[in-house]
């Protein structure tokens, strides 16, 4: 007996027959999931516990002619499609709700090429894999704060991180990229094919296609570097703050410092830490070091020498995979008095242990960028100050979303509003208004570019980019 499964498309119910949903497979080497099948409930799930949408079809891909025939599928039939990658999507953007996943988590391939200082790599590689894949080499590229973080949303939607200061952004870092369109042709984009593709790619999300190849470039760092934590005690914060605004723009670009004020996991109290990466050669590395244990003394002094690997998970305790999480972002161009004051007091009201907040100095060599060499618009931020809230019941939501939007209320005056594009949801989520701050100056260039390569915004449960004739 034939059976029909609902989809979605701009509110309008679509019906597929098993017949249809035969046919896909046939195309596939890959796989195609819906509600029954025994593989479901874990191929519809993400990083973030909060992320509980229910997709009428999940289409796993192996390679990029698996994504084509999905494409090819999905948009005579008007579906909703998501995009999903390495599935760590804090904003769960990867999953739609009765619609089609394209799921690359399957197409996590990688080839190091050390002579040519680059990496090869599927869109569902995750940061701990090309980590170890790189190290071997003694090699990296500017990468994610969790092990658990995709490659591929990570860099699309910019890419903050660890080696910011020293190697720029993740799309500073992209050398070329293999992309799957709307009308599923597969184009190269790199600094010499289809190079307005490339522009919009480098920070213009998931607007544009669906990217089935990455080409990152390495570079010298590890296999040991010096890292770990100063925690000092929360009734210090304000002036641990203040230290690392005055004296973190007289370090050199190999020392890298976040502040995260925390509770100290197992029942441990709320402290101040400086999460720190020394990637320069250890005989150049006493200079920095000795400035950053300026000021003291810590409670612990963790920092020393440890593998980069093992220093890129570690983070990863704070944040296990499972739990609801709700990350909200904002760049801030000065880190005054009074924006440590509105800081600190939001997050004294924290309602739980597990709610963390970043302060992440920007600059160095991201900032010497020109402004429109990529999509990505907030180069001359000079912090990215991050609120994150977890639980685990969901009797616990509303308190911490009330929090959440009280930290970013409390802190409001002191930020440019625009927010980083990786840690923002949907415009059905957040507006039209966040998600044009986000993309900033170059929301006109990417809207003319989204008419160009998908005029029908095929691609559009991400922060979205309306296409716009010009």
């Amino acid at each position: 007996m034939q059976q029909h499964f609902a989809l979605t498309y701009d509110g309008q119910r679509i019906a597929l027959s098993t017949s249809d949903i035969e046919a896909l497979s046939r195309r596939l080497s890959g796989t195609v999931v819906s509600p029954g099948d025994a593989r479901y409930e874990t191929a519809r799930r993400v990083w973030n516990g909060l992320v509980d949408r229910k997709p009428a079809l999940i289409v796993g891909c192996t390679c990029a002619d698996d994504v084509i025939s999905a494409v090819q599928f999905a948009r005579p039939r008007r579906l909703l499609v998501s995009v999903r990658g390495g599935g760590h999507n804090i904003r769960g953007t990867a999953i739609c709700e009765a619609g089609m996943v394209i799921d690359l988590s399957a197409m996590n391939d990688i080839r190091v090429d050390p002579e040519a200082r680059s990496v090869f790599s599927g869109p569902g590689v995750r940061w701990g894999q090309l980590d170890r894949a790189t190290q071997a080499h003694g090699l990296a590229t500017p990468g994610g704060q969790h092990s658990e973080v995709g490659i591929a949303g990570y860099t699309l939607g910019g890419g903050i991180g660890w080696l910011t200061g020293k190697y720029g952004l993740g799309v500073d870092n992209l050398k070329s990229a293999e992309v799957i369109t709307a009308e599923g042709k597969r184009l190269i984009a790199s600094s010499t094919e289809n190079t307005d593709l490339f522009w919009a790619l480098r920070g213009g999300g998931g607007n544009f296609g669906i990217v089935t190849r990455f080409e990152l470039a390495l570079h010298p760092i590890g296999p040991t570097v010096t890292a770990g934590m100063l925690l000092h005690p929360f009734e210090r914060a304000r002036d641990v703050l203040r230290f690392l605004r005055d004296a973190s723009s007289g370090w050199s670009d190999d020392l890298h410092v976040i502040a995260v004020l925390m509770t100290v996991p197992g029942g441990g109290p709320r402290a101040v830490a400086l999460a720190a990466l020394y990637s320069g050669s250890a005989a150049d590395g006493d200079d920095d070091l000795r400035a950053l244990r300026a000021f003291g003394p810590p409670l612990q002094d963790q920092l020393q020498p440890m593998p980069y690997v093992a220093f890129q998970s570690m983070m990863d305790g704070l944040a296990p995979p499972g739990r609801c999480y709700l990350d909200r972002s904002r760049f801030m161009n000065e880190l005054t008095d009074a924006a440590l004051d509105a800081i600190l007091a939001a997050y004294e009201r924290a309602p739980s242990p597990p709610c963390t907040v970043f302060v992440h100095p920007l600059g160095g060599a991201m900032a010497r960028v020109p402004d429109d060499a990529t999509a990505f618009a907030h180069r001359r931020a000079r912090y990215c100050l991050v609120s994150s809230s977890s639980w685990d019941e969901p009797a616990h939501a509303e308190a911490h979303e009330r929090w959440t939007e009280d930290f970013l209320s409390t802190t409001a005056a002191f930020t440019t509003g625009a927010a980083y594009l990786n840690d923002l949801g949907r415009a059905e989520e957040e507006g039209d208004a966040a998600i044009r701050l986000a993309f900033g100056e170059s929301h006109a260039r990417l809207a003319a570019l989204k008419h160009a390569y998908d005029p029908d915004n095929f691609f559009r449960h991400n922060q979205n980019v309306l296409p716009r004739h010009v």
